[in-house]
């Protein structure tokens, strides 16, 4: 069936769901599936790894995405490279079209460093829970990809967390380059303005054109 609703997608819709602030998501895509990741209400941070399904130590790299991209954001057109400088997924759509690689995820030790809090909820206990389902363990966890998240980059080199630039409704779709494996933190943090120091719901839209 074709999707009607709010952020219709052109294509079968294989999967659709409302995923709550703080809470972690994790799905297979087959080679040409997309997925849309939906800021329901505006400056949320989105926390994201793929994975290649068929062999996940082949994952998401950092360095070789921003090598590729020539840009330390990512928008329209960017590719999510592995380890293997293979492309993993494509940024196919974007309506914000500025997405921070550089800062990571949030963890309870980072958050107790930072803010002297112990035992917060955090990214990577997130992505732990994601991955546990799919056998994999923390050793998994690399730098990752915030959707939404706005990191800029002085001319100094100081770089902090800033106030998110996304819109309530706004969305990036990326596209399974092969069959990959993703997790998803739909980030807690409350002390910084990643989420506008309130974490919110995002829609997730896994979809066959």
């Amino acid at each position: 069936m074709t999707d009607s609703q709010p952020h219709a997608v052109p294509g079968e819709i294989l999967e659709r769901l409302t995923l709550p602030a703080g809470a972690p998501w994790s799905a297979r895509l087959e080679a040409g599936e997309r997925l849309r990741i939906v800021d329901v209400e505006g400056r949320q941070a989105v926390d994201f790894l793929c994975f290649d399904a068929a062999d996940p130590a082949n994952r998401y790299n950092a360095a070789n995405t921003l090598k590729f991209a020539g840009n330390v954001y990512l928008g329209e057109g960017a590719v999510l490279y592995s380890d293997r400088a293979e492309p993993l997924m494509t940024i196919v759509e974007d309506s914000v079209g500025h997405h921070d690689t550089i800062a990571g995820c949030c963890s309870a030790e980072s958050n107790f460093h930072r803010y002297g809090k112990a035992n917060t909820p955090n990214c990577r206990d997130n992505f732990k829970r994601a991955l546990a389902g799919h056998g994999l363990d923390d050793r998994y966890i690399v730098a990752n990809v915030n959707f939404f998240m706005n990191v800029p980059v002085r001319p100094d080199g100081a770089t902090a967390i800033d106030d998110g630039l996304s819109r309530p409704g706004d969305h990036v779709d990326l596209r399974a380059e092969r069959a990959v494996l993703v997790a998803i933190s739909n980030c807690p943090q409350v002390d910084n303005p990643c989420n506008g120091f309130h974490p919110t719901p995002i829609e997730l839209i896994r979809w066959r054109p």
